[in-house]
Parts: structure tokens; C-alpha cells; sequence
């Protein structure tokens, strides 16, 4: 275990909250560099004042990691949930899915990225999904790799283009 991971501290997930935002921003940053900060932070305030959330908003849901200890919480991961109207490969509608789910690299291995998804799943069947999809870069091995240790089946990959007119 690294030796920044304290043994007092335990794993809590909860849906986020408005104190989270400064974190959750930065994680963002960091599971998706090519936007800005800017943009991060804005689509976080976005989040939190969007009420109600319904279908099709990404994200619909988010769902905090935090490591807890006797000197206090820091958050350690999220996912970003939404429910789509149609997901590849899936025969359901609406289909939960996972836009975004990272971990803090030394957090990694410890069971917080199951967590996070267990949770999601729950979430999306509360809400009256039968199935739950994700996606990945075709050249990112690592995030295949997490998603089928978690049971996820790829059932697709494609190629996207365009065409600047």
C-alpha cells in the first residue's frame, strides 16, 4: 500500500455536494486534460444549478469516493451518470451510463472504482434501468481493462469522423 494511504482512513460514497465542486473540478481536469479548467468549473456549477435533473443531461448524477480519516475527508474519485435513450449494444430504454469514473492513481487497486460503479448501477436501477453501458477509447487499454474486470461485455467498437464544411 503506498504510504500516503493512512490505515485510519475508510472509503465513503455519496452523491455529491456543492462542497465538492472545487475537488470534483480537478479530478475532471485530470481524467480529461484537453478541456480547460474553465471549462471544468463551468460545467460543475452547471450541474449543481440544473434542477430537476431528467434524461439525456450529462451528467445526471455524480457519485463522490472519499477517503475518511481521523483528520478528515478528501475526495478520491467520482462518476458521472447519466440515462440514455439508446446505448450500442443494448436492447433497453432508458440504458444508465457511465460517462466518467476515475480514481486518484495512488487510491487505485483498493476497490474504489468497483465501488463507485456498484453504486452507479444502483442508481440506474432505482431509476428503472435494466441495462448499464459505458465507453472507452479504443486505444485505452487500461479503462478496457477496469471495465471488464468489473463485467462490462464489449459489444462495439467503432471509428468516428468528420468533415469540416
Amino acid at each position: 500500500m503506498p504510504s500516503n494511504i493512512r490505515d485510519d482512513e475508510r472509503i465513503v460514497i455519496r452523491a455529491v455536494e456543492p462542497a465538492d465542486a472545487g475537488h470534483w473540478s480537478a479530478l475532471r481536469a485530470t481524467l480529461w486534460p484537453e478541456e480547460t479548467a474553465g471549462t471544468h468549473l463551468n460545467d460543475v456549477e452547471r450541474f449543481f444549478e440544473t434542477v430537476p435533473k431528467d434524461i439525456g443531461m450529462m451528467p445526471e448524477e455524480v457519485l463522490v469516493a472519499l477517503a475518511v480519516g481521523l483528520d478528515g475527508s478528501r475526495l478520491v474519485g467520482f462518476a458521472e451518470l447519466s440515462r440514455r435513450l439508446h446505448a450500442e449494444g443494448c436492447t433497453t430504454s432508458p440504458v444508465g451510463f457511465l460517462e466518467g469514473w476515475y480514481v486518484v492513481p495512488e487510491y487505485r487497486r483498493r476497490g474504489i472504482g468497483r465501488a463507485l460503479v456498484a453504486a452507479a448501477e444502483t442508481w440506474a436501477r432505482n431509476l428503472g434501468c435494466h441495462e448499464f453501458a459505458s465507453d472507452a477509447l479504443a486505444d485505452n487499454r487500461e479503462s478496457q481493462a477496469a471495465h471488464a474486470s468489473l463485467g462490462f461485455e464489449e459489444v462495439e467498437v467503432i471509428r468516428c469522423f468528420r468533415k469540416k464544411l
